[in-house]
């Protein structure tokens, strides 16, 4: 440990020792650098072509796309611009990693302003907040498992993404005193939430709320913080029609997916309801140990009716987990996979702070601590559980061969998993018929299909096998596709083969919740694609759905069979070379 010698010339530890929160951080920051340029393969997880999503994305704001304004997209812009920061830096790093790793860009920074206060108090403190965020920043995983076998959680990132931002959130509103430097965290914060997620600004804003009645935020900050929030948009407007664009997508979503929110979030209850039940219980337990304490708040109140009465109350840990849990159910109504309720932990810091005073009574005292604990750890262990079953396992994995996948292709298997994607790539040609009719009374093969390894295997290999026939049919007719659409959930075709996606088609395209019904435009853009292409192994309902959306904009292309895996249609400009 160094020392540093201060101006009244003591001795002090300085904030650059090794023990520094900062030199942590920035030593986290490098290992992430690094490892992002060193061929990594992890093993295949559920749902992991939700990283295709990113690429088609970053491939198309290279192209000269912007998020929302030229292609429909189902959360917010800023997590595509990351990625394709990190991505434009790291062309060759791991998908998963890059994803989950990209929010880096937003949160470190974030992360250093609030060590920046935290540290100057309290080493203690600063390393409790930093080393949870860590263990949550750096491993790409969810708090809950959605397949019994281990893999890389490749989806649910926008979600994890934005719990590390309420973490922060949470942290600064009860640990920086600081009124410059709060505002300016809980302004450049709330945009971010704004930009990347609709849920999580709200339920950042629940929480902001909460603060300002409690008498965390002064009217002042609270004014400065909103006027901030408020000039950031309205430039954003201004130059590009950002905000506009982005407001009246939300909207197509809400009205998409307009289920009513009781059964939501009686169903985000019940999928957290170990932590929700130790965050009530610990609740009962702060009122149980500090009844007197919340009595005389309440006589005040009653007394005074007064505004520092009132912030007095609720500025009380029990209030502070219940409006931190209510907004934590609430973004989890929208989501399959997080890391839910990480920003619980903040609080209950602040709780164990202010348990010195249970000293004289021990058993309220291990109540409290046990309880606190019982909120904290699970989502820790789970994740440490979770990453060292993935990656400890996948030892003796074999790699995905390919030829035309680049990163995407950064993945390995069990044997047993490849010998099944082998088998079923076979298997699905010579038995389209019976899924076609099971697309006939809508349903999927298996309602895990997309979770299931060998189905993410099977995808990208006929991907990887695709590619290989388009270039063979453009080297036969002496042509190219320039602008290559997919109706399919993702469309990695653009990306891997340097070409254009169409604009105005929506990424990440579930016709059941995130693909609006196609407008003018929409159907104009498919016309006009220089091929599109139709998986076929196996056929889909949600790919009949989008086959079903986009025909009537293909009437004019011509149908063709690419391969044993892909139906091909074909702009209408080649005819002449197809009718030889």
């Amino acid at each position: 440990m160094s020392i540093a010698v201060n101006k009244k010339g003591g001795a002090g530890i300085s904030r650059f020792s090794l023990s520094s929160p900062w030199t942590i951080l920035a030593l986290a920051v490098a290992t992430v650098a690094i490892l992002l340029s060193l061929p990594i393969r992890l093993p295949v997880g559920p749902m992991y072509w939700d990283v295709i999503i990113y690429y088609d994305a970053a491939n198309r704001i290279f192209s000269g796309q912007a998020p929302v304004i030229d292609f429909f997209t189902p959360v917010g812009p800023l997590g595509y611009y990351l990625f394709a920061g990190l991505l434009w830096v790291f062309p060759n790093a791991q998908p998963t990693l890059l994803a989950h790793w990209s929010l880096l860009l937003i949160t470190a920074p974030l992360m250093a302003m609030l060590l920046w206060h935290v540290d100057r108090k309290s080493r203690g403190i600063a390393l409790a907040l930093l080393l949870p965020f860590l263990l949550f920043a750096l491993l790409p995983f969810n708090t809950r498992a959605f397949y019994p076998f281990p893999g890389s959680d490749g989806f649910g990132i926008y979600n994890r993404q934005i719990c590390q931002v309420l973490y922060i959130l949470v942290a600064a509103l009860l640990f920086v005193k600081d009124r410059l430097s709060l505002g300016l965290m809980i302004a450049i914060i709330m945009t971010a939430l704004f930009l990347l997620k609709i849920t999580g600004f709200v339920a950042g804003g629940i929480i902001c709320a909460f603060a300002f009645l409690a008498g965390r935020v002064p009217l002042r900050v609270a004014l400065a913080s909103l006027a901030l929030f408020a000039a950031t948009l309205v430039l954003a407007e201004l130059s590009s029609g950002l905000v506009s664009e982005y407001v009246a997508n939300i909207i197509s979503l809400v009205q998409m997916n307009s289920g009513t929110l009781l059964p939501r979030f009686l169903q985000a209850t019940s999928l957290n309801f170990g932590i929700v039940l130790t965050t009530s219980a610990l609740i009962a337990a702060l009122a149980w140990s500090d009844w007197a304490g919340l009595k005389q708040r309440v006589a005040n109140l009653f007394q005074s009716f007064g505004i520092a009465s009132f912030n007095k109350l609720l500025d009380h840990r029990l209030f502070w987990l219940g409006a931190v849990l209510f907004a934590g159910i609430l973004f989890e109504t929208q989501n399959t996979g997080s890391q839910a309720m990480i920003f619980l932990w903040p609080v209950v810091l602040a709780v164990l702070m202010d348990s010195r005073f249970l000293l004289a009574r021990p058993i309220q005292l291990v109540v409290v601590a046990g309880l606190a604990a019982a909120v904290a750890f699970p989502p820790a262990v789970v994740l440490i559980e979770r990453a060292a079953r993935a990656y400890i396992g996948s030892t003796k994995n074999l790699p995905l061969e390919n030829a035309n996948l680049k990163s995407l292709g950064a993945i390995n298997m069990r044997s047993e998993v490849a010998m099944r994607a082998e088998h079923m790539l076979r298997f699905y040609p010579e038995h389209r018929a019976l899924y076609d009719d099971m697309i006939n009374v809508g349903e999927l093969p298996t309602p895990m299909l997309y979770s299931d390894f060998d189905f993410q295997v099977v995808y990208l290999t006929a991907v990887d096998r695709a590619i290989d026939s388009i270039k063979a049919l453009e080297a036969a007719k002496g042509i190219r596709f320039e602008t290559i659409m997919s109706l399919n959930f993702v469309n990695p075709f653009p990306w891997l083969m340097d070409r254009s996606a169409p604009l105005h088609i929506a990424i990440g395209a579930d016709p059941m919740r995130a693909v609006p019904d196609p407008g003018s435009d929409e159907e104009q853009a498919t016309a006009d694609a220089d091929l599109v292409l139709y998986p076929t192994c196996p056929p889909t309902t949600a790919n009949a759905m989008l086959h079903e959306m986009y025909a009537p904009a293909l009437t004019k292309h011509i149908r063709m069979k690419l391969d044993a895996c892909y139906d091909a249609y074909v702009h209408p400009r080649f005819a002449a070379l197809f009718s030889q």
